[in-house]
């Protein structure tokens, strides 16, 4: 067992370095690890959020082990949160569909649900719109539609197989770091990022995440009610390289108004889009769907942003646009010289 690893990770005295992380990973993949050591190494992440040199450390490692993208994404933004908080249906989903039937070029990277019944995996897989498995198809997605909801092929292979060697525990009960540095670990080459924060005490941690892409605009937004999403009936507050800030609360409401759906939720889901649903829901999805536009610079303001983000969704733009989605993966339109 690497002690030293484990050691500073346990004692939080000193920093681990890029060398001991090096180590570990080529343990892991050559299936070296010992019994229970994989749970240590997460567990301990897990308690307490490793020190900044640590994390960066962490990071720059399980870059250097997989291959640079070979396509870029210039103005385009991901949206991507960090989970867990109190339980909402899909909005940054349907806020990503809402802001590209706008005009915004928006990717969302996401996994299964992790805190949540159905994450943005579940709900797309039960949609049928399908998950990029390339950047090449990632790239073809955001030509044709606008928007592209990519696959695990972003994150690092070391993610799936340090789960694998922790069984029968599961990834969730000794996992939750992997969930907040989420955002971080999936390789999608954006000018632009939207991550919701539901726990404020790892936004120091986030920050020295942002700071390695630094060709990136990065928003970190959280709110008292411990969502990872804006919240139109709450104050918001936005963490940008150069500053903060405080987005009023604008509506009334309350979470009960964004519970998610007790069965299927893919009837939720398109009564959000066709405007069917209380006008609390509508209003934080068009909140969001404006912040991704104001982001990537599509709309110069929150205003004129917000309003186009109603009009889509009543005169069923948006509604039109997972429609084709799904009617392109049905006919195999997507994946036409890829499978």
């Amino acid at each position: 067992m690497d002690d030293d690893l484990l050691t500073a990770l346990v004692s939080r005295q000193r920093p681990v370095e890029h060398e001991s992380w090096r180590t570990f990973f080529n343990r892991l993949v050559s299936r070296k690890l010992r019994r229970g050591e994989a749970a240590a190494v997460l567990t301990s992440l897990s308690t307490a959020m490793p020190g900044e040199q640590t994390l960066v450390s962490m990071m720059d490692c399980l870059d250097e082990r997989r291959p640079a993208p070979e396509i870029h994404f210039p103005g385009t933004v991901n949206i991507v949160g960090t989970g867990g908080g109190p339980k909402t249906f899909n909005v940054s989903t349907a806020a990503a569909m809402v802001a590209a039937a706008m005009g915004a070029r928006v990717v969302k990277t996401g996994s299964k649900g992790f805190t949540s019944r159905y994450g943005s995996l579940d709900l797309l897989g039960r949609l049928g719109v399908p998950l990029t498995k390339s950047y090449q198809e990632t790239a073809e997605s955001l030509e044709r539609f606008g928007v592209a909801f990519a696959g695990n092929f972003v994150y690092p292979a070391e993610i799936a197989m340090l789960a694998k060697e922790i069984l029968p525990l599961e990834l969730r009960a000794v996992g939750r770091f992997v969930n907040s540095i989420g955002p971080f670990l999936g390789s999608m080459p954006v000018s632009a990022q939207l991550t919701g924060v539901s726990d404020p005490a790892v936004l120091p941690s986030l920050r020295s995440l942002a700071r390695r892409l630094p060709g990136r605009r990065v928003w970190l937004c959280h709110n008292e009610l411990g969502v990872d999403e804006l919240i139109g009936f709450v104050p918001n507050v936005i963490i940008r390289a150069d500053g903060e800030q405080t987005l009023a609360a604008g509506s009334t409401g309350s979470l009960t108004d964004l519970t998610p759906a007790v069965g299927d939720p893919v009837e939720q889901f398109l009564g959000v889009l066709a405007g069917q649903v209380p006008e609390t829901a509508l209003a934080t999805v068009c909140l969001n769907a404006a912040a991704l536009s104001v982001l990537n610079g599509h709309h110069a303001g929150w205003a004129s942003a917000v309003a186009d983000a109603r009009a889509v969704l009543r005169d069923g733009a948006a509604l039109d646009l997972v429609n084709r989605m799904r009617t392109a993966r049905a006919t195999n339109l997507l994946t036409v010289g890829h499978g």
